[in-house]
């Protein structure tokens, strides 16, 4: 057993005990710590991610004890090309928050330790090889999340934080359903353990109905219309190092869920439900991207054109074939990357206007020059222009589905199109518009506001021109899935 998955996992749980039994006056000692526990987390992640093995494949980096085996329970971590990228990208983006947040004032130390014991969460997510292992950590999030926006978060921080709550509960209700339906109609001794799920050949009934239940679950994270009107809620209210945490993390449990337990455990039924996948796919492409359009809230607008660009995750799911889940798996990542980006020059310009109003804000590129510079590479990304990252998976994911999904890959596609025009249109207003003297005054950011912009700019332009950084490991992680889908 190697452990580095489980000392990743506990990293950020020892950095939120540490802060916790810290000196509360010590904003300052809080907020290096925090940042010196996530960086440490992250330079694990890399490793990990660096140190798999392409050529052999596979679940590695096995951590496996023993844990009630009366009922066929197992702590058991494991990590592929499908979920190492996520751990990374969850690492990053809690490291970068953590610097984000750093003029965070409010009960400083428990904002820290939520955020730690959240990426604990999250990262617990993308490695449990076991069913309820995966469940518990599903859980785990709900909690710091809820209290990052109901306490931090702006005006109807209530409201949005309860939403939420209730939204992502009810979608784990019907999830415990489907995973218990797994269990007990699965191989004989009853096991948890996913790679034995996936091994299993489930009756047409038992795999029809546990897909549903887990589909619910996860079209609420992911989020897919019509599951998906707590989203703008809880990104407008929440402080912006939690959004970046939501939109750039949270989201992808939902597509990493369909992906590992939907397709790789129910083949069958999901080839059976592709049509359904393929419709929930359209409708969100199109929709988020239309009301993105008539937004006035730049948070509002960064909200909604999740909802699209995650539609594209759920396309390529629909498609089943090796390219088109790939091209989901990578939308994921680029996705994470992306949005988490935008959400951070959001922040930056309501912190200086403390405004979000879009026709409000004018001129902005002659007082942020640095902020106006990301922006733009920011949402060049999102409408996926060559070289940088969203073009990438959008073009992987688009080969992959129209093969199979020809009138869904054309329909959604023209989502691209609206994209253009609610991104650029938003640029010119916000940043080339004539100067209004409200922001003359205005400052940029400063270096430590500047690192994460930064590196989320370099990595996007990184992983534009370099894709194989990214797309070889994914797909060794895909490869498996996808087998399993062209064997049925």
């Amino acid at each position: 057993m190697s452990w580095i998955l489980t000392i990743l996992i506990a990293l950020p749980v020892a950095g939120a005990v540490v802060l916790a039994l810290s000196p509360r006056d010590k904003h300052q000692l809080t907020r290096v710590l925090a940042t010196l526990f996530s960086a440490a987390a992250l330079l694990l992640a890399l490793y990990a991610y660096f140190s798999y093995d392409q050529a052999a494949g596979g679940l590695q980096l096995v951590d496996r004890v023993e844990w009630i085996p009366s009922i066929g329970v197992s702590y058991l971590l494991a990590a592929d090309g499908l979920s190492l990228p996520l751990i990374v990208l969850t690492a990053l983006l809690t490291f970068l928050a953590c610097i984000a947040s750093w003029n965070v004032d409010f009960r400083v130390k428990e904002y820290f330790a939520y955020l730690l014991i959240l990426e604990a969460g999250v990262i617990g997510v993308f490695s449990a090889g076991d069913l309820l292992l995966f469940f518990l950590f599903w859980e785990v999030e709900i909690i710091p999340m809820y209290l990052l926006i109901g306490i931090w978060g702006g005006p109807r921080r209530e409201y949005a934080a309860i939403k939420f709550v209730i939204y992502t509960l009810l979608g784990s209700a019907l999830m415990l359903f489907g995973i218990l339906m797994l269990y007990f109609n699965g191989p004989s001794p009853h096991t948890f353990e996913i790679a034995a799920l996936g091994q299993h050949s489930f009756a047409p009934v038992v795999a029809n109905l546990a897909f549903l239940l887990l589909l619910f679950g996860f079209a609420v994270k992911l989020p897919s219309f019509p599951f998906h009107t707590w989203l703008p809620d809880a990104h407008v209210e929440a402080p912006t190092a939690v959004s970046v945490i939501l939109a750039g993390v949270l989201l992808k449990m939902g597509g990493y869920g369909l992906l590992r337990l939907n397709v790789g455990l129910l083949p069958d039924a999901t080839r059976h439900f592709a049509l359904l996948l393929a419709i929930l796919a359209v409708v969100s492409v199109l929709y988020g991207a239309v009301v993105s359009m008539v937004q006035r809230d730049l948070k509002a607008m960064v909200a909604f054109s999740s909802i699209s660009h995650m539609g594209y995750v759920m396309l390529g799911i629909a498609a089943l074939n090796a390219i088109s889940l790939n091209g989901a798996a990578i939308q994921m990542f680029t996705h994470g990357t992306i949005t988490a980006l935008l959400f951070l020059v959001v922040g930056s310009i309501y912190d200086r206007a403390h405004t979000r109003d879009i026709p409000a804000l004018r001129g902005l590129a002659a007082r942020m020059p640095i902020v106006a510079t990301i922006f733009v590479i920011a949402g060049l990304a999102s409408l996926g222009l060559p070289g940088l990252s969203g073009f990438i998976a959008e073009f992987t994911l688009f080969v992959g589905s129209f093969s199979t999904l020809g009138w869904a890959t054309i329909l959604a596609a023209f989502g691209i199109v609206i994209t253009a025009g609610y991104i650029l249109w938003t640029l010119q207003r916000v940043l080339f518009g004539p100067p209004d003297e409200r922001w003359q005054n205005l400052g940029d950011v400063s270096f430590r506001e500047a690192v994460p912009l930064v590196s989320l700019a370099a990595l996007i332009v990184l992983v534009g021109v370099y894709p194989a950084i990214l797309t070889d490991l994914v797909e060794a992680g895909v490869a498996p899935i996808a087998a399993g889908i062209a064997g049925q």
